[in-house]
């Protein structure tokens, strides 16, 4: 992790010892009991005390030294950016990368697949240029939590996307690296059911 960063590990029902070696390495966890990707997203940004937070999948899959760049656009820091709160209109609301698989079994057809159809159909509808739905996100805390996102299953990237472009958010998407899990197996891309299952819960909060 970037030197300086708030680490939150929320546990979602793990079976592991994922909670016992986030605490051994000094992150705050927090458990959600609640099952679903965006019950445990929502759970760490309740428990978050920073005014930016940055969303990131913990399998090893994206490499946390990417933050900082991702912060510096939404503050309008980064060179060649403009300023954040300028009268030029440069003002980011949300940063979001965009997987550019590293390696092979990293993204799987069918998860890539169904991402592509979605942003694309996500694009077309509320304009916004994202072509990844996201897996790491970068933005301010009350804002986020002013949007109201309400979908506490895999439907949550969609809501939020969704909401952020009536709000007339804008948004910016970079390139991240995007590597095979070092551990574990996901629940979405591990299968072609899993990735059926998260479609499912994409589609049912596209407008």
């Amino acid at each position: 992790m970037p030197a300086g960063y708030q680490v939150i590990v929320v546990d979602n029902a793990s079976t592991d010892d994922t909670a016992a070696v986030a605490l051994r390495h000094g992150a705050q966890v927090v458990t959600e009991a609640v099952p679903g990707y965006g019950a445990a997203v929502h759970a760490g940004l309740l428990a978050a005390d920073t005014e930016i937070i940055c969303f990131l999948d913990s399998d090893g899959s994206i490499d946390p030294s990417r933050l900082p760049a991702m912060v510096a656009l939404l503050e309008g820091t980064a060179a060649g950016t403009a300023s954040a709160d300028g009268p030029d209109g440069g003002r980011v609301d949300l940063v979001v990368g965009r997987r550019r698989a590293t390696g092979k079994g990293a993204w799987p057809w069918h998860a890539r697949a169904g991402n592509a159809v979605l942003a694309a159909r996500l694009r077309s509808r509320t304009g916004i240029p994202i072509h990844d739905l996201g897996s790491v996100r970068v933005t301010r805390r009350m804002a986020l939590l002013e949007l109201g996102v309400e979908d506490r299953r895999f439907g949550y990237p969609i809501e939020l996307l969704v909401r952020a472009a009536r709000a007339g958010w804008r948004v910016r998407e970079v390139d991240v690296d995007y590597a095979p899990r070092t551990a574990g197996r996901s629940k979405v891309t591990g299968s072609i059911a899993g990735t059926a299952r998260a479609l499912r819960d994409f589609a049912a909060a596209m407008p």
